[in-house]
């Protein structure tokens, strides 16, 4: 495990605050005139899925998760439940709560391998704790309204439908069987592939 500075606690990084690993979403050095300078933090609890508000001092320090990375291959969902498996022996299955995947929950695709970042605690017993997507994923378009011409009313947008059925807005030239291309952080189209 190693140290972080008040100062080296910024975004993406996890730490360890109050026995559970939580990822820093904002942070801000404040210098003020008489006082000395502070990292105000916002933290996410991996665990959990609390927002922590935190402030460190300079004198402060705080401890770096130990965190693996593995990659594991997402199954497919039934009722609330995401079954995933080892890349290398498809009989490890096991499911992980969509609390755990997040907001990326609906750019999964069958059979398709993601990252999962695990965490081993005092107990030296392994947990997931977070589960990334690669930045860009390709998909299939299932659904696509055609394109009415001289319809600029909506930006030059329509909602369309993925292979996984999630939905989100493209360019109007886009039709039904194109391939895309999609940001999994932002959930926006990127591409025509």
């Amino acid at each position: 495990m190693s140290k972080l500075e008040y100062n080296e606690i910024r975004e993406k990084k996890i730490i360890i605050y109050d026995g559970e690993p939580c990822e820093v979403v904002e942070s801000h050095v404040a210098r003020t005139q008489q006082r000395k300078p502070q990292n105000q933090v916002k933290l996410k609890t991996l665990i959990s899925g609390k927002t922590i508000n935190a402030t460190f001092h300079v004198s402060e320090s705080a401890d770096e998760a130990d965190i693996i990375k593995r990659p594991i291959t997402f199954l497919y969902h039934n009722k609330g439940e995401y079954w995933f498996c080892d890349p290398e022996d498809k009989s490890k299955r096991f499911k992980l709560d969509a609390t755990l995947i997040g907001a990326s929950v609906k750019f999964l695709k069958q059979n398709s391998n993601v990252e999962a970042l695990v965490w081993e605690n005092e107990d030296e017993t392994e947990q997931i704790i977070k589960v990334t997507l690669p930045i860009k994923i390709n998909f299939k378009v299932k659904e696509a309204p055609p394109a009415i011409r001289g319809d600029t009313s909506k930006s030059g947008m329509k909602i369309i439908t993925l292979e996984n059925g999630a939905t989100l807005n493209a360019p109007m030239f886009i039709s039904e069987g194109n391939t895309i291309s999609v940001n999994t952080e932002t959930g926006e189209y990127v591409e025509r592939v």
